[in-house]
């Protein structure tokens, strides 16, 4: 082996440095299970084979093939997320759901990504999405306890995981770090000023491209500006994403530009994206054709859209659902840099 090359997770002694962070991991996510189960949280199991990845313009997944008796073969995709089947469970009268899922996306790899993870997504029916946000911090609490700590840490940084996380919108955030006005450049039917933003954003020494959208923009603020700011000493709820940015989630009732959508951030990482989740499946559709539309103008393909789903969503309780990286909480519990520290069998890189 090179000298340059680091020797293979299985070695005796890279595993034995690893295995004080695996051994919490497992502390954890019993903590975890725990916690959920003493709420009447109903533990499920979705399928990793879908007929769509899910369908956002910047998600990759990785794709294969059923075959059928006669040798016919049928497009599916290993899941990027359980969201679209455990919708369907709470349209079929589930309340309270979790999950610890293996997902895959592909062209992911670095100190917080890796093609293959664990998402904690959980469901409650008929709760508002405030109540996630408190979800959000018992969790970081039970991770702490679970791993014998008092604060979570990443690269210099770190939180108190017992501290009550600060909440931001993004319109302050944007304000506050990037000196724009974001708000200004979107309307309530979800219509963006694209040349405001990125002229705001210019005057701000934030590079833009003459191709670059709205969404490219406000993204680059986002990492740039915003994200380096968030969860510092405290945890940051970072909410009421534009609706541009809704995703999955519905509009917010109290102003239609924004939505019922929020990111959990410590030590500067982000760890959950959560909703209040959008019910119109005609709404819904018309963000998914949006979103492949944009794909297929980056990426040059697109992925099919879950009818299944679309059908279900039309008969779904009003709900709030959640999506937490598990292996960053990890990270984050146990002081490790890079995620294939807290990874059993971290997926083999390939040149």
């Amino acid at each position: 082996m090179p000298e340059d090359q680091a020797s293979p997770w299985w070695t005796p002694d890279r595993h034995a440095d690893r295995r004080p962070f695996l051994i919490a991991r497992n502390g954890i996510t019993a903590a975890i299970r725990a916690w959920f189960e003493a709420l009447d949280f109903v533990e499920v199991e979705t399928p990793a084979l879908q007929v769509s990845p899910g369908n956002e313009a910047h998600l990759h997944a990785f794709a294969t093939q059923a075959i059928g008796h006669d040798g016919a073969r049928t497009p599916l995709y290993l899941r990027t997320s359980p969201e679209f089947t455990a919708k369907k469970l709470l349209t079929a009268g589930e309340t309270r759901t979790f999950e610890l899922a293996r997902v895959w996306r592909n062209r992911e790899r670095g100190p917080l990504h890796h093609p293959e993870f664990t998402l904690l997504e959980w469901y409650r029916v008929g709760e508002p999405y405030e109540t996630l946000m408190a979800d959000c911090a018992s969790l970081l609490a039970v991770a702490a306890e679970a791993a014998g700590t008092g604060v979570l840490s990443f690269r210099g940084r770190s939180v108190d995981p017992l501290a009550e996380p600060e909440r931001v919108t993004l319109a302050e955030a944007f304000d506050s770090f990037a000196g724009i006005d974001l708000l200004a450049t979107v309307q309530a039917d979800g219509a963006t000023d694209r040349d405001a933003l990125a002229t705001a954003a210019a005057g701000q020494g934030i590079r833009v491209a003459p191709d670059d959208t709205w969404a490219d923009v406000f993204s680059r603020v986002l990492v740039e500006k915003v994200e380096p700011n968030l969860g510092r000493d405290r945890a940051t709820i970072l909410c009421e994403y534009p609706v541009p940015e809704a995703a999955l989630a519905r509009p917010k009732a109290a102003d239609p530009r924004v939505a019922e959508r929020f990111e959990l951030y410590a030590c500067g990482v982000e760890l959950a994206n959560c909703f209040g989740e959008l019910t119109d499946p005609a709404e819904q559709r018309r963000r998914f054709d949006a979103e492949m539309a944009e794909k297929a103008r980056v990426y040059g393909e697109r992925y099919p859209v879950d009818e299944d789903f679309l059908a279900a969503l039309a008969l779904m309780p009003p709900a709030s659902g959640g999506a937490l990286g598990l292996d960053r909480l990890v990270m984050l519990a146990v002081g490790a840099s890079r995620i294939e520290q807290v990874l059993w069998a971290p997926v083999a890189e390939t040149s």
